[in-house]
């Protein structure tokens, strides 16, 4: 590079000889360059904005507008999601609840006015204690009571329109009907074993409607007019036959309104059980509303375990064309009485309960009538146990489809099991909920064989129980039922049951 040795110093230069080590080598001035570092770029460090620049950028329009849209796009991913799962749920197919008659959905109570009368106090009849006792049929979810005894057996035809002067006036029976209509508690009037309903020339008239069979109907549209919902007889009256049911039928269907329609209940006293509960009744079943029949086969005396289980089995096997109606029927030993109370609950069809059956309210007593005797135990805390019983299973079945009109399932015990009374089991079924019931009529406990009925679901919930001290939830592995003991289970899975 070539020295200035003339020209004037500038920045970046130093003068010759100037300083004493140059002195000696040089004898005028030149522009020395001086070698300056390069400048190093700066390194980069994050910092975290402070709160006033958070607060600028925030409040600024981009960041306003970015927030508006991603709550736009929430809500819109919601309401599709929402819309997506309704329209699963809607076109998703479910069973159809078919629609039933007030009959089929109630609970039925079968009363002698007789057996309420205070035989310390006369002056207050069978009407009158009835119409207390109200109140506490309707916390049983009574639907309706069939009355016996209010016409005497023998009485003519042309008085079929008076009761019993023991049990009351005729205005009391009015007041009555009355109250227990406004309860929604229907009354039907039982004319079964009359010696006028039973009269063989009135049932071999060719007319239908003369001598006694016209007093008869007159009859029967006058009880329809002071608002009685229906007649009983038996399946042995001689008014049992194809003529003059479809004559009652015609008379209850004129009278029949909407919500209210007027029925016939038979029931079988047959000593044919067996053939009776497969083949049901000689008159065509469209004439007729409800057929009861009887779990237990007629006997003097309770049977014994081994022949109710039996009849039991022989019950839930057979197969109905028409819609069912149970009652117990025969008596029942007391350590069996609150299982046959569970099973006449959750069987299909209607139940028809007897006075004294579900535990008699006054007092937390029972009532057990043997012949024309009544005998009254107080029982305290064992009793009120019997009615918590009856109500939780009255309550149940009111409530839930599957124990309403459900499909009914026998689930049979392997015949070779150790125990000498297998229980007995079947399943309610309807949509995605089931109902198991186990009924344990032995005297030894039982536990659940894992492959008894595999494609049952594992666990549930109790409903109730007969000693009513199960609750929460259960597994079916690990259940052991007691001694005499029924229990119902709620099952949420669905499964297929044939």
């Amino acid at each position: 590079m070539p020295l200035n040795a003339d020209g004037d110093l500038g920045y970046g230069s130093v003068a010759a000889g100037s300083g004493p080590g140059l002195a000696g080598n040089m004898g005028g001035a030149e522009n020395v360059p001086l070698l300056m570092p390069e400048p190093q770029p700066e390194r980069y460090s994050w910092k975290p904005l402070s709160k006033d620049e958070l607060e600028l950028i925030a409040g600024s329009a981009g960041w306003r507008k970015f927030r508006t849209r991603l709550v736009l796009l929430f809500w819109l991913t919601w309401v599709i999601m929402l819309g997506a799962a309704i329209a699963i749920i809607v076109q998703s197919p479910r069973p159809v609840a078919p629609p039933l008659h007030w009959w089929e959905k109630e609970l039925f109570y079968r009363l002698r006015p007789a057996l309420l009368m205070d035989t310390q106090q006369g002056a207050i009849g069978g009407f009158e204690v009835m119409r207390e006792r109200l109140p506490y049929l309707k916390s049983l979810e009574v639907g309706a009571v069939i009355l016996e005894g209010v016409i005497p057996k023998t009485i003519s035809a042309s008085n079929l329109t008076e009761v019993s002067h023991n049990l009351g006036s005729m205005p009391q029976f009015q007041k009555l009907i009355a109250e227990s209509n406004r309860e929604g508690i229907k009354i039907l009037l039982d004319l079964c074993d009359l010696e006028v309903i039973n009269d063989k020339e009135s049932e071999n008239s060719t007319e239908g409607l003369s001598d006694s069979s016209g007093y008869i109907q007159y009859s029967l549209k006058y009880w329809l007019e002071q608002g009685i919902s229906g007649f009983g007889i038996c399946d042995t009256d001689a008014a049992y036959s194809e003529k003059t049911m479809e004559v009652w039928r015609a008379l209850l269907q004129e009278y029949s309104e909407k919500d209210n329609e007027r029925i016939l209940v038979v029931r079988e006293t047959s000593d044919s059980f067996v053939v009776a509960n497969a083949l049901g009744g000689g008159v065509n079943g469209s004439l007729v509303q409800l057929t009861v029949r009887s779990l237990l086969p007629p006997s003097a005396h309770p049977l014994p375990v081994p022949e109710v289980a039996h009849a039991l089995e022989e019950s839930l096997q057979a197969r109905h064309t028409h819609w069912a109606s149970w009652t117990v029927g025969g008596p029942v030993l007391p350590e069996l009485q609150r299982i046959i109370m569970v099973l006449l609950m959750t069987l299909p069809g209607t139940p028809v309960v007897s006075d004294g059956e579900e535990v008699s309210p006054a007092q937390n007593t029972t009532v057990n009538a043997i012949g024309d005797e009544i005998y009254i135990q107080d029982e305290g805390k064992k009793w009120r146990s019997a009615i918590a019983l009856f109500q939780s299973l009255s309550r149940t079945r009111s409530r839930e489809e599957a124990l309403l009109f459900g499909e009914f399932s026998f689930l049979p015990f392997n015949a070779s099991s150790s125990s000498a009374n297998p229980p007995l089991a079947f399943l309610r079924s309807w949509g995605c909920v089931h109902f198991l019931v186990l009924l344990n009529l032995g005297s030894e406990p039982h536990s659940l064989s894992p492959n008894w009925a595999p494609r049952l679901p594992e666990g549930g919930v109790f409903v109730t129980s007969t000693r009513m001290d199960r609750l929460g939830s259960v597994s079916l592995e690990t259940l052991v039922m007691k001694p005499q003991e029924g229990i119902v289970i709620k099952l949420f899975e669905s499964g297929s049951f044939s």
